[in-house]
């Protein structure tokens, strides 16, 4: 059985969570591919707010199998918060919940170097959220690292002392004030190892082809978004894995001719979190009114977002490179009251109008060029049904999905699970 994909579209925060939540009962495995604690995936029910940065988001559903895959960075001591959490709430995790041996580890150090690295900047800092993350992905392809199937080795203290004392030789290469006191780092550190060692240890891609084999249904989770893609995204302001579909092969192991369904993510608007460009981020009222209504803070910094209309030409694109099946659009309740709406159709890119994403995207070399809409006052939270969407709002995906060529099969039209229109079957 082929394997669906769901991910972002945009700069991330686009509301993967809550849809793989909705999605779950489908599915018989959720799978993490990519990313780390640097995500962050909010859910809504039952009257509470839950926000998973490593498990994946079908871990409230008693029935499904959730995995983390290879291509992920864990850092224990976040991984155990979440499972603490978990606890609180009688979640059975244990039963549920599946490691892959090739997934990587973040150590203290790798934190403490990413502040350093960051530090070292100054203005030119790229907006880390200082998790360690892409200090571990050096490793990772530096060959250095330490995996979590090492914590099965007799000798994975000892390679991880010479890890440590490597990278704080670099720490003091880069010569800025980063105060620290490791031996109470590494104290906590080593109790969450010892609660990681408690969980189930896979080979993860054998795991998965016998699923397959058995005809199992597999959704595979990405983090952060397309824009912040190591190599599609708006480098250098962006993460240090692959988020767009390619990477979900790599972070699980899985063919490329066994990937099914690609279901994209974007928000009705556009948000980005941390520095890089953005062409049509806002400075005015209606900016600020996005970030107000839609909460526009990040659920692992708490940083508040930054916001601006729907930027088509870079959806385009990340459809294009993800080959996205069906969209879901986000936070449709966001943009009501607005008396206008504004989608970038076109860049004027160094004096000449273009339609593709290209090399660069700073402002002193693009430009937004918009298509008006009339906007709607209607409050969608309480609406359940594609009908009852007004007219105005049915224009605009109408639109959307012209350009797009693809359905629009879901729209969100608030943060619970229950406020999700679906606008047709899935196919």
């Amino acid at each position: 059985m082929a394997v669906d994909l769901l991910l972002g579209l945009q700069w991330g925060d686009e509301g993967k969570g809550k849809i793989v939540d909705v999605l779950t009962s489908n599915y018989n495995i959720i799978a993490r591919f990519q990313g780390g604690p640097n995500a962050g995936h909010t859910l809504v029910f039952n009257g509470k707010k839950h926000v998973l940065h490593t498990i994946p988001s079908g871990i409230f559903h008693d029935d499904a199998t959730n995995l983390v895959g290879n291509g992920v960075v864990i850092d224990p001591v976040i991984f155990k918060g979440e499972l603490d959490k978990l606890e609180e709430q009688n979640i059975d995790y244990r039963k549920s919940l599946l490691i892959s041996r090739k997934a990587h580890i973040i150590l203290p150090t790798h934190r403490l170097l990413d502040a350093a690295s960051e530090a070292s900047k100054g203005k030119a800092k790229i907006g880390s959220t200082l998790k360690g993350i892409g200090p571990t992905y050096m490793d990772k392809t530096g060959r250095n690292g330490i995996r979590v199937g090492d914590l099965e080795l007799s000798d994975w203290k000892e390679r991880y002392r010479n890890l440590a004392d490597k990278h704080e030789s670099m720490i003091a290469y880069y010569n800025v004030d980063i105060e620290y006191n490791l031996k109470e780092l590494e104290e906590e550190f080593f109790k969450a190892i010892d609660v990681l060692k408690s969980l189930t240890f896979i080979d993860s891609e054998e795991y998965i082809y016998q699923a397959q084999k058995a005809e199992k249904s597999i959704l595979a989770e990405g983090a952060q978004g397309s824009l912040l893609d190591i190599d599609f995204g708006t480098y250098p302001f962006v993460t240090s894995s692959n988020t767009t579909a390619a990477g979900a092969c790599t972070g699980l192991g899985v063919a490329p001719n066994q990937i099914g369904d690609v279901f994209g993510i974007f928000k009705a608007y556009t948000t980005r979190v941390g520095s890089g460009p953005f062409p049509t981020e806002l400075f005015d009222e209606d900016g600020k009114t996005m970030g107000r209504v839609g909460n526009e803070f990040g659920a692992t910094t708490g940083r508040p977002r930054r916001c601006g209309w729907l930027d088509l030409v870079a959806l385009k694109y990340a459809c294009r490179v993800n080959g996205v099946t069906q969209l879901m659009m986000m936070k449709g309740d966001v943009l009501s009251g607005f008396k206008t709406l504004k989608v970038c159709t076109q860049y004027k890119y160094k004096g000449k109008t273009i339609s593709h994403l290209p090399y660069n995207i700073e402002p002193e070399n693009v430009e937004p060029i918009y298509t008006e809409f009339s906007g709607w006052n209607e409050d969608l939270t309480e609406m359940s049904d594609a009908s009852e969407l007004p007219k105005a709002l049915n224009e605009y995906i109408d639109f959307l999905e012209k350009e797009l060529e693809i359905p629009i099969t879901i729209v969100s039209v608030g943060p619970d699970r229950k406020q999700t229109i679906f606008r047709q079957q899935l196919v």
